[in-house]
């Protein structure tokens, strides 16, 4: 079943490579989406895939990877399908 996700990132996650990286996670996953930078100084992540892909790939960043140490804190949300959303790219 596919579904899609808004995740916002707070904590040292701006200026320290986090979208980058985020990127470079999800060439490991069935996902497509996209990553910015917010003006409050937070990043929103909005991804899309099979329910366990984004599952685990929300995982991969939260609790795994080399950006868990910099996530203070994280709010997952259901969004509307990312139609017409091919890859994962990292926008302004």
């Amino acid at each position: 079943m596919t579904t899609s996700k808004q995740v916002i990132f707070s904590g040292r996650v701006q200026g320290v490579g986090f979208r980058d990286t985020a990127k470079q996670l999800a060439l490991g996953f069935e996902v497509v989406g996209l990553i910015k930078n917010l003006k409050d100084g937070t990043v929103e992540l909005q991804v899309s895939g099979d329910e366990s892909e984004v599952r685990e790939f929300i995982q991969e960043i939260v609790e795994e990877s080399e950006l868990a140490s910099l996530i203070k804190e994280h709010r997952i949300r259901d969004i509307d399908p990312l139609d017409g959303c091919r890859g994962f790219k990292i926008t302004s």
